[in-house]
Order: structure tokens, then sequence, then C-alpha cells
């Protein structure tokens, strides 16, 4: 397993996280998976003893539940993992139980230490953006959990490149703890972050990480043109993210997935997950499973190591029209541009 630091901050996680929507299985989530607390201490064994020292849930996982499982299976082996959770989504009817206000930052963060059964949170992240609460109110709240020692290090997940720009230009003019990373989603089969959240990250020093790195399944290999979705998949069970606008350019991903599998004898999704690992900014991508066999075989992505021939391959068949501004900047700039815009506008050069 190789270690990446998180951003410019001094922490190194191992670059598959291991997710936890699956840990729980209430409400919306039992789409996505059952797990028990018997089968999150295997899956956390098996992450652990692959090399993973960073695990992600967050307070709306189950309504909490998943949290309370990974607390519970971590007994013991506190010490040995990063936690990382997240807060703003509804944890109750009330009025101020969702958002990121000073208080429901701060209630949440003392439920999810409760639920976690630990005595801080190593990555506290802003699960969505809030634009009815002031960003001053929100990253002081922050900065407060991180003074008390009750998180680490702070983290967004699912901003714009202007949200995540203004909160870390307010962090910096407020002497605030800053976030140090964001979670996104990326993959082969939607590449938008590299428009505009892939060169924030460079620009600014943040580690990315991956959520729904196989598109919610889309690039396990199970999914074919024409055929009925596979049983005991999350989207036979009516999960409908990440949203599919071209299916054509979609199943083209596929076949070459399958076709670079094929010759290292390895499953669509390793080769999916090994391609991202290779990408600007990306620190660790975040894999959870329903089975410990899906697991074990994602954690086998760690090892693939993908040809030039081969990622410019899965770059062709993926690739997305350039949007404004950057098809002008590419015509006119190209002479100026810097590392960040460079991350996104080279292989269109």
């Amino acid at each position: 397993m190789e270690y990446r630091q998180l951003g410019s901050s001094g922490l190194r996680v191992s670059a598959l996280t291991l997710g936890t929507m699956t840990f729980g299985g209430t409400g919306w989530a039992k789409a996505v998976g059952t797990t028990d607390v018997d089968g999150a201490k295997r899956q956390i064994a098996l992450a652990i003893d692959a090399g993973v020292n960073l695990i992600d849930t967050a307070d709306v996982y189950s309504a909490g539940r998943s949290e309370e499982i990974v607390g519970t299976a971590l007994a013991g082996r506190r010490d040995e993992v990063l936690l990382a959770t997240k807060v703003r989504m509804p944890m109750g009817a009330g009025p101020n139980d969702a958002g990121l206000s000073r208080h429901h930052i701060i209630r949440a963060a003392e439920a999810s230490l409760r639920r976690l059964q630990t005595d801080h949170i190593d990555l506290y992240q802003a699960h969505e953006w809030d634009g009815q609460t002031p960003l001053e109110e929100t990253l002081a709240a922050f900065d407060a959990l991180v003074q008390a020692g009750k998180v680490r290090y702070i983290g967004a997940s699912n901003y714009t490149g202007w949200q995540l720009m203004k909160s870390l230009s307010i962090s910096e003019r407020d002497g605030h703890s800053r976030y140090v990373s964001q979670q996104i989603y990326y993959s082969l089969q939607a590449r938008d972050a590299e428009a505009d959240l892939v060169p924030v990250s460079v620009d600014q020093g943040l580690g990315i990480l991956v959520w729904s790195p196989l598109a919610g399944g889309l690039l396990s290999g199970k999914y074919r043109p024409n055929q009925p979705t596979p049983e005991g998949t999350r989207r036979f069970e009516g999960w409908n993210e990440p949203p599919v606008y071209d299916d054509r350019r979609l199943y083209d991903t596929i076949d070459i997935l399958i076709e670079i599998a094929g010759d290292h004898g390895v499953s669509a999704a390793q080769v999916a997950l090994a391609w991202l690992l290779g990408r600007p900014a990306v620190t660790s991508v975040v894999i959870g499973a329903r089975t410990d066999e899906q697991l074990a075989d994602n954690l086998a992505a760690a090892r693939l190591e993908l040809s030039d021939d081969e990622r410019s391959r899965l770059d062709q068949v993926s690739q997305e029209p350039l949007r404004y501004p950057h098809w002008h900047q590419r015509n006119i700039a190209a002479d100026r541009l810097s590392p960040a815009d460079l991350s996104y506008l080279r292989p269109y050069l």
C-alpha cells in the first residue's frame, strides 16, 4: 500500500480508504448495502491487513448507525487507523438539525464522537455546501473543534470551485484552520471535476478523496448495453447516482476497461480504480463493498500498474468536450498556463 500526503498537511493516508456507507443499511442507505457489526469487523480487518489506514463514514449514513458500527467494530484497534466523518445533512426533523451552523456542527461533532467511541475525529468534513450559513460561522466552528482537540483536520465535500476558494480565503484571512482536502465524485464515467475542482486542489495544495470511484458500480464490468440491470446491485435496488448523460461513452469506456482487465487478469473495477490513483491531486480513493469478496478485489487495485498506453486509451475513450472558458484558454493562452491549468488542459493541447 502506498501512503500519500493529504494535500499540504503533514498527514499521510493510504491510497485506498475504506468507505462505510454500506454499514447499517437502513433507510435510503439500504440500497447500497446492509453490513452488520460482524461484517464490518471482517471488512475493517481486511482493509487494515492490506495497509489501509483511513476509514471514512458520515453521520447521515443509516441515520448514525454506520458510525455506531464503525465505533463498535474498531474496539481495540482505534489507534491503528485514522477516522474521517462528515456533517451537514439532516439528522432530525428540527429546524437546526441540518446545515453548517455553529449550533449544528458542534452538536453533530459531539454526537459523532459518542457513536464512534473516540475522543477525536481525524478528518471532519463538510458533507455538502450550505449557502444560507455565513462561511465565517462555519469555519470558526470547525476551528473551535480543532483548537479543542476534538478534530485534527477539516475538509470539504461536494463544493464547487468558487465555494472552495472562498472558504480557503476566509480561513486564511481570519486565521482559522484550513480545509486540507475535498471529497468529490470523480470517475471514468464522469470527469467533470477535472475542469475546476482538480485544478483548485493542485493550486491550493488540497488532497482529493474520491467517492464512488466505480460510478455506483457502473464501472465494475457488470453493466452491459441492452442487458437488464444485474440483480444484487445498488441500481437494481433503485439507486440512481451518479446520473448518466452519455450512454454510448459509458459503454465504450466499459469495453476498454474490460479489455485492459483481461490483459492483466484482473477485474474491470481494479483497472478503473488504478486509473484514478494516477490522476493529478488524487490522494486516496474511497472503496466500499457489499461483500468481503468485492472488498478484497478492490483492495488489489493498489498493486495494479497501468502502462502509459493503457492510461491513454482510457483517457481518450472517456474524454469530455472542453467547456468555456477552457476551450478559449486552450486556443489563446496555451503559452502561459500554470501547473493547475495543465492538470486539465494538457490532454487537449
